[in-house]
């Protein structure tokens, strides 16, 4: 499962106003089998990129007015994402606050909407690859051990309870607190 890999990665996103990245520190998977998946329901004209190789970025809006980014996480056609949740800022703080109209950092990119919000991602960067290119998830030079808890996923109603929310223990970035399992 790549959403706890995905943790300790960084996010990095070049704009023509600078470079942003972040430390990625909270993630939630979804499958084509799990009802809570855009992915259930099939391909579909916005969830294509979760049937493409992973990889990807898919990223959708919600509610009409927050985007929300998901790196694609399986091989053809198994409709897999993972939502990045939450990130620890790293470089281009300042342009993530002007991003976000705020002055805090902690709260900076502690939500899905947060943080595409502070890195600027929108759906013109649906499908983008994550390799190359104006948005990149890159693996750090060397791994050291993280404390990963595993929790139930939050902000949704259907198959709330699968395990399938990671994060980074005691990070003070991540979106909400709830137990463990």
């Amino acid at each position: 499962m790549l959403a706890p890999v995905l943790l300790g990665c960084l996010l990095r996103r070049d704009t023509s106003a600078g470079l942003i990245t972040g430390i990625i520190v909270e993630t939630e998977a979804y499958t084509e089998e799990d009802p809570a998946s855009h992915a259930f329901v099939g391909r579909t004209e916005r969830n294509w990129p979760m049937f493409e190789n992973g990889g990807m970025a898919y990223v959708y809006l919600i509610y009409g007015i927050h985007n929300c980014f998901n790196v694609t996480a399986g091989m053809e056609n198994s409709g897999e994402a993972v939502l990045i949740r939450a990130l620890q800022p790293a470089e281009g703080v300042e342009l993530m606050k002007k991003n976000r109209m705020v002055q805090g950092i902690t709260d900076l990119c502690s939500g899905p909407g947060k943080l595409c919000q502070a890195l600027s991602i929108d759906r013109n960067l649906n499908g983008a690859s994550l390799t190359h290119g104006e948005i990149q998830i890159q693996m750090p030079c060397f791994r050291e051990e993280l404390d990963i808890v595993r929790t139930e996923r939050v902000g949704i109603t259907k198959a709330a309870g699968l395990p399938r929310r990671f994060l980074i223990n005691n990070s003070k970035w991540i979106s909400r607190r709830i137990n463990s399992f």
